[in-house]
């Protein structure tokens, strides 16, 4: 995507118009000028603007900041090009309460809308990525150079270092994680503490009591038993149900493997079946069928054909001044003589001459058309003669035959990957069947039934306890406290439980995250580390990134790494944009580019790195657009302006020496 012109009634540009080139654009303009007005108008385009945001203390909302000072509504245009095609959108506000709300798309240059495209998906579409990726990535506003990690990035770089799902964050489960962690236990507080403090107040009234009955005295005995019995039991589920779940889960890791190794197949087939797509939408012929496009190729070959073989005819006007000649010498003996026949001689001779003048002139005309209907031919097809359209068509059918042959591939790799995720999903069923601990017929089931029956019993054992101690409630008989320290105790054991695979999911959670880490920082260290090296002219060659987005830098002559609290105000911006420009380069989607914006981003440079950071932007923007709002003039933009005023300057003296020689060419006479 690359943005051409842009339209604005937007904070305090009032109906002001901003034009960009392809490459790298430098505007430069004093403070107060609009500069950051100009990013955000960009910005607000793309992505409209959020009406749901309120002022409060130290912040005030786009729909307000932004509002024009002029009173009128809010408003703008861009022109851009995307994926080939000129598009020009428009938004325009009905009230003030929701500015720049009505939204529309057309081709430039005409009134028919661009499908599928509205005021809400209009920036992801045309980026590829989200508002939030977006200002992390490619937009650089002023004083915001630094990166910082957040939900919608972190989901994006899981995508790309993963399977490509981006709908999971790490910091959102590890904060859900954790509140789960703390509910249970946090200091003090928690379940697990309140539990364990009642644990502890109904076993000191248990040793403070004294004396019992017999027959609750067996109770208990029997009570204990069982409840040893149970415990045996749950640590033997606990270990079948273990042993369960991990046969489950490789038979699913098998078949998840499966399944990525046919989604690699697939993309592969993708990207030959694109290739083939767009090399055939650069030909002449563009996306258009074999067959009805051979019909008008021998169709039109066919008119050259006939063409030549008409247009070969050629005319003599001799026999028109011949017979003119002959009438005028009739018509002069005629005169000496005055014979009448020869005067009617002269007049035949005069019809005959008349006659082959015409059919010179008719015969004339038709070649002419003949040779304007060959020649718009060629200039239909872009070539020079029919062979050559011959040649071109051959090879547009032999690249529809590859591009048929990619497509029959990627409905073939589309298929083993459906068949896959089908067998996937029959695995996860099986293995959802597997861990029914309850009804199911394992050894995990079985031993289940057999610990409910146990506890069924321990149940009816406390209610058996429960009564023998009724009587001797009020001396608070310790059989009655006893049973109730066995509830507790299973709700804790169960807590526990909780707990500890809360943990393990905490855990392995961050081990994953790592290994995502471990997969994305060195490559995006690396490009980061070349940015910075070209900037600081190899004085600064290493650039280590955390998982935060905070970055480490280090000299060419230290041993270690600076934090960027010991960077200088310019080394960190240098450091923070090849950040920048490393997450463009790899978080942003492939295929068409989207532009780079900075707004004043190298203000803090001094003139030796301004002029690197310009000569890296200049290389960046042989594949992106790069647009660079700024206070500072760098070295040779003045140059740069004096050489574009004078050719223009000399466009426009050459575009009025060829007026004027117009108008003199029409002022004389025929």
């Amino acid at each position: 995507m690359m943005i051409r012109k842009c339209t604005a009634s937007f904070g305090k540009l009032e109906n002001e118009s901003l034009r960009f080139r392809d490459g790298l654009n430098v505007i430069y303009a004093p403070n107060e000028s609009g500069k950051s007005t100009w990013c955000a108008f960009i910005l607000a385009m793309l992505y409209g603007i959020d009406t749901s945001e309120r002022a409060r203390a130290g912040y005030l909302p786009d729909k307000l900041r932004y509002a024009p000072w002029s009173g009128a509504p809010m408003e703008g245009s861009m022109e851009l090009e995307a994926d080939g095609c000129d598009i020009t959108i428009t938004r325009t506000s009905r009230s003030k309460g929701a500015p720049m709300q009505e939204f529309s798309a057309v081709y430039t240059g005409t009134n028919v809308p661009v499908k599928d495209l509205n005021g809400t998906n209009c920036g992801e579409l045309l980026t590829g990525v989200s508002k939030d990726v977006f200002r992390r990535s490619a937009f650089i506003e002023q004083g915001n150079v630094g990166v910082t990690g957040s939900p919608a990035l972190e989901k994006r770089i899981s995508a790309i270092v993963t399977t490509g799902e981006e709908q999971c964050s790490y910091s959102e489960a590890d904060e859900r994680l954790r509140a789960w962690q703390r509910r249970r236990r946090y200091n003090r507080k928690g379940l697990l503490p309140e539990l364990e403090g009642r644990m502890d107040e109904t076993q000191r009234r248990l040793e403070e009591m004294s004396g019992s009955i017999q027959d609750a005295e067996e109770l208990e005995a029997r009570l204990r038993q069982r409840q040893s019995d149970c415990e045996a039991l749950e640590q033997q589920v606990a270990e079948s149900r273990r042993r369960q779940r991990a046969e489950a889960l490789e038979r699913l890791s098998r078949g998840k493997a499966e399944l990525e190794e046919s989604s690699t197949r697939h993309d592969e087939a993708m990207e030959t079946l694109a290739g083939l797509r767009e090399e055939l939408r650069r030909d002449r012929f563009g996306l258009r069928e074999p067959e009805s496009l051979t019909a008008e190729v021998n169709a039109d070959l066919e008119t050259l054909r006939t063409l030549r073989s008409g247009g070969d005819k050629t005319a003599t006007p001799l026999f028109a001044f011949l017979f003119l000649a002959l009438a005028i010498t009739a018509a002069a003996f005629y005169s000496a003589y005055r014979f009448i026949p020869l005067i009617v001689l002269a007049g035949l001779f005069c019809a005959a001459s008349l006659f082959f003048f015409f059919r010179y002139s008719n015969t004339q005309r038709k070649r002419e058309t003949s040779q304007a209907q060959k020649k718009q031919i060629l200039e239909k097809y872009h070539a020079r003669s029919a062979g050559e359209i011959s040649a071109a068509l051959e090879e547009h059918c032999a690249l529809w035959e590859q591009m048929e042959q990619a497509e029959e591939a990627e409905r073939a790799c589309r298929g083993s990957f459906e068949s896959a995720r089908g067998v996937l999903n029959e695995m996860e069923t099986t293995a959802l069947r597997a861990l029914d601990f309850t009804d199911g017929s394992s050894e995990a089931a079985r031993l289940s039934r057999q610990l409910a029956a146990g506890r069924a019993e321990i149940e009816t054992l406390s209610r058996q306890l429960a009564q023998a101690n009724g009587r001797l409630a009020a001396m608070g008989d310790p059989l009655v406290l006893s049973s109730s320290l066995g509830c507790m105790r299973e709700e804790y054991e169960q807590l526990c439980g909780e707990y500890d695979a809360i943990t393990l999911a905490v855990e392995t959670l961050k081990d994953a995250d790592s290994e995502i880490e471990r997969r994305f920082s060195p490559e995006l260290g690396r490009v980061a580390s070349s940015y910075m090296s070209a900037v600081t002219g190899g004085r600064y060659a290493d650039v280590l990134i955390n998982r935060d987005f905070s970055a480490m830098t280090r000299a060419s002559d230290d041993a270690v790494s600076r934090k960027a609290e010991y960077l200088s105000a310019g080394t960190l911006d240098i450091m923070y944009l090849a950040v920048r420009l490393a997450v463009c380069e790899l978080a942003l989607p492939d295929g068409e580019t989207c532009p780079l914006i900075l707004d004043d981003a190298l203000v803090n440079l001094d003139d030796e790195r301004l002029e690197q950071a310009m000569k890296l932007l200049a290389e960046v923007s042989k594949e992106r657009q790069v647009i660079l709002f700024t206070c500072r003039k760098p070295d040779g933009a003045e140059e740069a302006e004096e050489k574009k005023e004078k050719s223009e300057e000399n466009v426009k003296s050459e575009e009025n020496v060829k007026s004027e020689e117009n108008v003199k060419s029409e002022e004389k006479p025929d």
